[in-house]
């Protein structure tokens, strides 16, 4: 008996105390089913600390446009792509499709228009 209560006493104690908050809430997926609007590849060229590549990751941030950054202050090959292929030395340079839109500089308006140009090349071929 006294080895029963020894037993049920260490379990207690052994037993780590979880506290309960409640369900975790949970996210809605639905495998599947279509974005609202679907994006031509962006690749975007950039530095940390400028402020108009901040405002144009940040728009394409917020606006759930799928991007690859490349940061050519970290990546020589980036720099050199920025430098030689887009003939840039200035960022943010924002390429879309495949190389089918080049943009020095970020403005919102140019850039959905880029988009809308690249769309409707791709649909008519």
């Amino acid at each position: 008996m006294v080895k029963l209560i020894v037993a049920a006493m260490l379990l207690l104690v052994l037993t780590p105390v979880v506290p309960s908050f409640g369900a975790a809430p949970q996210t809605i997926v639905t495998p599947g089913a279509p974005r609202e609007t679907v994006y031509p590849k962006v690749v975007i060229y950039t530095v940390s600390w400028c402020p108009h590549c901040r405002e144009l990751k940040e728009y394409l941030t917020s606006h759930n446009i799928p991007f690859i950054n490349r940061d050519v202050e970290l990546d020589s090959a980036a720099m050199e792509q920025l430098t030689g292929t887009y003939k840039s030395s200035g960022v943010p340079v924002v390429v879309i499709g495949n190389d089918q839109e080049i943009l020095k500089g970020f403005s919102k308006a140019e850039f959905e228009q880029a988009v809308e140009r690249v769309r409707s090349k791709t649909t008519t071929n």
